[in-house]
């Protein structure tokens, strides 16, 4: 009876063991899949890509010029068209200059980026500041630029600084043109004057 007994308590513990190693096997397997890496298709160093317009079809003899809409810089660009989301990467930052139809400039830049092929949506974090051609300012944590509808919104906290009236505004989310001409602020904790200051800093 003794051998029966351990017999039948050998083969439990080989079960289990089996079992066992079977669960360890399978998570492993799962875990490579779950984790599984996504190399780029390309990577750019110092890059520059410029977007144009043409404002009215040609015609095979007519000249035409087309109008550079924005341009988009920085030290390296991860492509990720391969994929049926296809994206590109900023890992160390970028700088778009943005240019309406009298040629006036606007800067975004940041210190990471995400461009969305299929949106035209720019996922702009760390950093980010905006400067207009008037001299306004917009810097926050985090933003996205729509440049199909040349749109700019943030939901974190920001800070704006217009020369124009002289005060700095800080709040939280905020819908913006991209010439920083028309502000939607959604929550807004109050305004500094900063002519006051400049005055009394020249007096001095």
């Amino acid at each position: 009876m003794k051998q029966i007994y351990n017999f039948r308590g050998i083969a439990v513990v080989c079960t289990m063991a089996m079992l066992f190693l079977s669960c360890q096997d399978n998570y492993k397997r799962v875990g490579e899949e779950a984790v599984k890496k996504i190399y780029p298709r390309g990577v750019v160093e110092d890059f520059v890509l410029t977007y144009t317009e043409t404002p009215e079809k040609l015609g095979s003899e007519d000249d035409g010029s087309s109008r550079v809409m924005a341009v988009l810089s920085g030290p390296i660009r991860n492509d990720f068209e391969q994929l049926s989301f296809p994206y590109q990467t900023f890992p160390e930052g970028l700088l778009v200059e943005i240019f309406n139809e009298k040629n006036e400039k606007t800067t975004i830049e940041a210190d990471y980026g995400v461009l969305y092929s299929k949106t035209s949506i720019v996922d702009l974090r760390g950093n980010v500041l905006i400067k207009g051609d008037d001299g306004k300012k917009l810097a926050t944590s985090q933003l996205y630029y729509d440049r199909g509808n040349e749109w700019a919104f943030t939901q974190e906290k920001f800070t704006f600084t217009n020369p124009d009236d002289g005060t700095v505004m800080d709040g939280e989310g905020m819908d913006i043109q991209k010439d920083l001409k028309f502000l939607n602020a959604h929550k807004t904790y109050g305004l500094m004057l900063i002519k006051e200051e400049d005055k009394e800093e020249k007096n001095d």
